[in-house]
């Protein structure tokens, strides 16, 4: 059974979420040759506060990418 999970930031629409799970699903599926009934998807979606790149935050970043 594939288990495939995902951390994204907030702010996806739900229709891009679903996307994503039916991508990511097919994909599997046939990669792994594995019946689509057996993938599993997890998304966990996480705020820009909470998520650093560089030193900074997601959102402290977007701040001063705004500034400039």
């Amino acid at each position: 059974m594939p288990f495939i999970q995902v951390t994204i930031l907030e702010g996806r629409t739900p229709e891009q979420k679903e996307r994503l799970i039916e991508q990511l699903s097919k994909t599997a599926s046939d990669v792994l040759e594995a019946p689509m009934e057996t993938v599993r998807v997890h998304l966990q979606e996480t705020a820009a506060t909470h998520w650093g790149i560089a030193g900074k935050s997601v959102a402290k970043r977007r701040e001063t990418d705004a500034d400039n």
